[in-house]
Formats: C-alpha cells, sequence, structure tokens
C-alpha cells in the first residue's frame, strides 16, 4: 500500500508546484504594466452601473426628451428712435434730433411641453418684448417640424417663468418630467437641449457647477432685475436656448436655461431656474393666468449699505450696529415713512442686523401689505416707524455702487 501512495503524493507535490509557478508567470506577464514602480496597486474604477457608461445615458436621454423640446418663433411689430446725427449725443450729451420709425421682425427661444393639456414652459423674457414691441404672431415649432399656432398663458417676469399653449394639436409629444433640484449633487451631468442660434435641436453637456446664484441682469430701460437661487452650469447656453430644459442624466428636468455670462474672462458659466422654482411658479400661473410683474414679496424700497468705516465717517454714526440707508426709492414705503438717505436702521420688529444682506432677506421674507416695526437712527435722533411693505418689483432701479462696478453681468441669451 505505501509503494502505491508515495507515487500519488509524489506527483500531486510536483503538480501543485508547477500550478503555482505557472501563476506566478501569467501574473507577471499580465499584470505587472498595471502597477507603479512602488508596488502600490492601481485604482480600481467604477463599473458602470448595469454595464452601461455615463456617455449611453446621455445620448439616451437625449433621445427621450428631445420630441419633447420645441422653438417658439415670434412675428414682432415695434418701434425705435432713429437719430439724424448718431455723434450728436456723443459730442453734446443730450439726446440727438431723429425719427421714431416703425419695424417687423422675428424673434426666437426654445421651451418643453408641460402636460397633455399643450402648456410649455419657457423663460418670461421669451415671451415679454422690448417696451414699445409687441407680439403679432407667436409660433411653436416641433420635433417633427410642425409649426403650431401658440397663446401666452401667463409669465411671472421676477422668475423669468412663462407658460404659454397650443390648442387641439393631435401629436403633442408626452410631457417632461420636473426633478427635484435640492436633490442635485455639485458636478452631476447636465445637459442643455435647445434651439441656439436657430439650430433646431441642438445638445450641449456639462455639470452642475454650483447652487444658489444671485445674478443681477440689466434691462433694456436701464434697471435691473436681482434673479436668486439660480442654478449655475457648465452646459454652453446661447441665444435662442432661453427657455430650454436642463435635463439630468435620467431624462429630469433640473433646470429652464435663463441667462449666460459673456465675459473675454470667464468660460461655461451659464445659470438656469430650478426645477423647484419652476414647479411652484408654474402651478401658480396655472391658477392665476396673466402677466405679473412682482416678486410676491415685501418691499422697503431702500438701497442698502453696511456699516464700513468710510460709511461711518461719511454720515458721522458712533453707534455698534445697524445697517445703512445708502438710497431711498421715490414714493416708496420707505420715503412715505420719513426714511431718508444717511439714516441707520438698528432693528426691524424688535431684531438687530449687523448687514445688509440678513435685513435684505428678512424683508422679502415678508409679504406685500405686511407692516414691519423700524428703528432708525437719523441725524443723532432716534425714532420709531410702522411701514407697510409693498410688493418688490421685478426690475429696480440701479444702485449706486452697482453703476461703479465693472460691467460682466450676466445677460438672457
Amino acid at each position: 500500500m505505501n509503494k502505491r501512495f508515495l507515487p500519488t503524493l509524489i506527483v500531486g507535490l510536483v503538480g501543485a508546484v508547477v500550478g503555482s509557478f505557472l501563476m506566478m508567470l501569467y501574473a507577471s506577464s499580465h499584470f505587472g504594466s498595471a502597477t507603479g514602480p512602488d508596488r502600490t496597486p492601481p485604482a480600481v474604477a467604477a463599473v458602470p452601473l448595469s454595464g452601461v457608461s455615463d456617455q449611453d445615458r446621455i445620448v439616451s436621454a437625449v433621445k427621450r426628451t428631445k420630441s419633447s423640446v420645441v422653438a417658439i418663433v415670434e412675428d414682432i411689430n415695434g418701434q425705435q428712435y432713429v437719430p439724424a446725427d448718431p455723434f450728436f449725443q456723443q459730442f453734446f450729451g443730450q439726446q440727438a434730433p431723429g425719427t421714431v420709425q416703425h419695424y417687423r421682425g422675428q424673434a426666437s427661444g426654445s421651451g418643453f411641453v408641460l402636460d397633455s393639456q399643450g402648456d410649455i414652459v419657457t423663460n418670461a423674457h421669451v415671451v415679454q418684448p422690448e417696451s414699445g414691441a409687441q407680439i403679432t404672431k407667436m409660433t411653436v415649432v416641433f420635433a417633427n417640424g410642425d409649426r403650431v399656432p401658440a397663446h401666452v398663458v401667463g409669465a411671472n417676469v421676477g422668475s423669468d417663468t412663462a407658460i404659454i399653449k397650443v390648442d387641439n394639436y393631435a401629436k403633442l409629444p408626452p410631457p417632461l418630467e420636473l426633478a427635484d433640484s435640492s436633490k442635485l449633487e455639485q458636478g452631476q451631468w447636465a445637459i442643455a437641449i435647445g434651439e441656439p442660434l436657430e439650430l433646431q435641436q441642438t445638445v450641449t453637456v456639462g455639470v452642475v457647477s454650483a447652487f444658489d446664484r444671485s445674478e443681477p441682469i440689466p434691462t433694456e430701460n436701464g434697471s435691473v432685475i436681482d434673479f436668486k437661487g439660480l442654478l449655475q452650469t457648465s452646459a454652453p447656453i446661447n441665444a435662442g436656448n432661453s427657455g430650454g430644459p436642463l435635463i439630468d442624466i435620467d431624462g429630469q428636468v433640473v433646470g429652464i436655461n435663463q441667462s449666460t455670462v459673456k465675459s473675454a474672462y470667464a468660460q461655461g458659466i451659464g445659470f438656469a431656474i430650478p426645477s423647484n422654482t419652476v414647479r411652484s411658479v408654474v402651478g401658480d400661473l396655472l391658477k392665476h393666468p396673466g402677466i405679473h410683474q412682482g416678486t410676491d414679496t415685501g418691499f422697503l424700497g431702500i438701497f442698502m449699505a453696511d456699516l464700513t468705516t468710510g460709511v461711518r465717517n461719511q454720515i458721522g454714526y458712533t453707534g455698534p450696529g445697524g445697517v445703512a440707508v445708502q438710497q431711498v426709492f421715490s414714493g416708496s414705503p420707505a420715503d412715505q415713512a420719513g426714511i431718508q438717505p444717511g439714516d441707520v436702521i438698528l432693528e426691524i420688529d424688535g431684531k438687530t442686523y449687523d448687514s445688509r444682506k440678513s435685513m435684505h432677506d428678512y424683508i422679502s421674507s415678508k409679504k406685500p401689505g405686511d407692516t414691519i416695526r423700524v428703528n432708525v437712527w437719523s441725524q443723532g435722533m432716534k425714532k420709531l416707524v410702522a411701514v407697510k411693505l409693498s410688493e418688490t418689483p421685478a426690475a429696480q432701479p440701479v444702485s449706486q455702487e452697482q453703476q461703479q462696478q465693472p460691467q460682466q453681468q450676466p445677460e438672457q441669451p
């Protein structure tokens, strides 16, 4: 028996040694180049979920949603002032003599299908032409080439959100789904779809760059609309993209493409209205159609300044805290209450404030018609006034501070 067992044992040991040697040769030839000179194992790349790459998911998301993205084309009648001598104002500082001429033109933007009733979401500035101009015809161009008449349901200028509608269109594509923008992560994919420069069905890709941006955008009459809570994205947004959807990798709408920074010093800075804001505003517009110029927030009617050393010296204030009044809008609640430039607001409703942002946020949290109690320092005297707030207009005059800042503000494409 021992004679039969010994050869078997020897053969097994030899097989084990040969097998180990062969495995070492295979590993050195197949994995040697994957390790660094310090013998550190390489980082393990994440395996795409279910074998699907991000690129495949982006392509799939675009295919599923692009039929629901539309172009909006408008015929516009307006008038413009044409100076007889364009150099007159440059040399003499006065408006040059001239004539008012009528013109006809076209404007375009983007949008996306909201529901099965024919409602389409876009930007308010897409459906609001320049002052003195009028939209005589609005047409929605679908991905299949159909051109369907449309009309405005409502617009909220303060949030730059609008709804237009096509009636009785039998081939309406499926509505897009609004995502929960509060769950977005910085760095996740962002895909913009729209009609930039009249190039139909254009797709650009970037990431969600940042949240809660506040961007003042100048209007044609010299005022500013300060849009708050915007998403920042690196997905390129161009003229005609306005109103189109910014979607995620799953094809859900995370925002409405709204504006972009045009600067020689910056690239890839675009802004979108978050989907949660869109959901709230759209719901209100469907219940209360029409053009809403205000923002439904409390308005005191002042420009504020933090109490820097320079400001203190200028107004002669030596107190411990507060916020200085820089400018007062004529006819505003502050003006009617007797608040003047150079005053210092010490308290509102019994609470002290040391920064203009915190004070602005508190006033904006109030509703039009609310009354606040303001403790004011004015030329060495203290007074308590009750102020009934009005509604914050969407477009506001430019402050002296904003006028002095470099003009690199965002613009609406």
